[in-house]
């Protein structure tokens, strides 16, 4: 094992699919000459030549309807958002065409593309940059939607996603390309729609992906300290979402909170609350309780943006509500 960056994980993975296979490129704004805008693509460039990694302009909707056709024509493309805020000016492409290209053909057409870049909130960047859509995405069959938390997990799904026959959602977080973990020597793959239990427990099941599970793992190890286990489970994929695991988890726990950093209405913890209900209802000690941003936009004073997110406290309160403490 040994220890890298989020971004670096990101630059391997696909660095080494495109070794692997000549019809991967990457393209995308500032991903060349630049490096990518949070030097995911370092070096890329340098090694794989200009007709692989492609800078563009400024036109979401431009370079994501060239990857989509290209797609068609038996490429692979990689196409990199600066934001996914900035996929809504690509979204017809990503809807219309992506998820629904190999329906529409009668299967004449798969369409092998990858769609990544940051999701959610990356501090005071206000309300039109602090948008998390995996639900959006996760909403539209033909589509399948992946949020990694940490480098081990961001290169094994990544490279997954790259190999996947279908259009892939690859949300990063821009306030995780710093961050380290150890990440193996030899190639490894994790399987898209297979969540991860971070840590096993007994008392109540906390579900969460992406950044804001740091959030459910702190408050994990604060509870535990209070004789209180806690089993926390990273979806990992959004789409298509592993069911099984998080039943299980609860048929062991009876309880379930649900951490996640979107909007309320029609989010990620809404399906699974319903899946839940619907499936291991007798299971359950208590109601489901889920934590969410406020339902507003993004507020860019950072005393407002602090308690508009949800944190370890949030968790921890929720935590103690489904134990009727």
């Amino acid at each position: 094992m040994r220890t890298i960056q989020f971004r670096e994980a990101v630059c391997e993975a696909m660095s080494e699919e495109m070794r692997r296979d000549d019809t991967i490129y990457l393209m995308g704004e500032e991903v060349a000459e630049y490096n990518g805008a949070y030097k995911a693509s370092k070096g890329m460039l340098d090694e794989f030549g200009p007709d692989r990694v492609l800078d563009t302009p400024i036109s979401e909707l431009g370079f994501a309807g060239i990857g989509v056709g290209s797609a068609m024509n038996g490429n692979r493309p990689i196409i990199e958002f600066m934001t996914f805020n900035f996929s809504l000016v690509a979204i017809d492409q990503i809807i219309s065409n992506a998820a629904k290209m190999r329906q529409m053909s009668g299967g004449q057409f798969n369409i092998p593309i990858v769609f990544r870049g940051p999701t959610a909130s990356a501090g005071q960047l206000a309300a039109t940059h602090s948008q998390a859509f995996e639900s959006w995405y996760a909403n539209c069959p033909g589509l399948k939607v992946v949020v990694p938390c940490n480098p081990y997990d961001a290169k094994g799904l990544l490279k997954a996603a790259i190999r996947d026959d279908d259009p892939v959602i690859f949300m990063e977080s821009e306030q995780m390309y710093g961050d380290k973990g150890e990440v193996p020597e030899d190639e490894y793959i994790l399987p898209l729609g297979v969540a991860d239990i971070k840590r096993e427990g007994t008392d109540v099941t906390i579900v969460s992906f992406g950044k804001i599970i740091k959030e459910a793992l702190k408050a994990a190890e604060e509870l535990n300290e209070k004789g209180i286990s806690c089993e926390v489970i990273d979806l990992r994929t959004v789409r298509p979402m592993d069911h099984k695991t998080i039943f299980e988890s609860v048929k062991k726990t009876n309880r379930l909170v649900i951490l996640e950093e979107a909007w309320p209405f029609g989010s990620v913890a809404s399906e699974i609350t319903y899946q839940v209900q619907e499936n291991v209802f007798d299971y359950l000690d208590a109601p489901i309780q889920r934590i969410t941003t406020a339902d507003t936009p993004a507020p860019y004073s950072p005393v407002l943006l602090e308690k508009w997110l949800p944190n370890a406290q949030d968790v921890v309160d929720a935590v103690n509500k489904v134990l009727y403490k």
